[in-house]
């Protein structure tokens, strides 16, 4: 079983992928999602755990589902 942190750093590197498969920046996540880049940037990297609301807002502006960012 996958333990907290290895959850956060699991779902930060699938963001990051989404991202990047789509040929965007963090700032361009950040913007659509209603966010800081800061604040974006330390959730790729796994340093905060957001909210559902947040990973809503995140789904929203990367354009998949829920069971996109958490294929497991």
């Amino acid at each position: 079983m996958a333990t907290p942190d290895s959850t956060t750093r699991r779902v930060a590197k699938r963001l990051k992928a989404l991202r990047l498969d789509r040929d965007l920046t963090q700032a361009d996540i950040a913007e659509k999602a209603k966010m800081s880049t800061n604040y974006y940037a330390k959730i790729e990297r796994g340093e905060v755990r957001p909210s559902v609301d947040i990973y809503e807002r995140l789904a929203k502006a990367l354009k998949v589902t829920a069971s996109d960012i958490f294929p497991f």
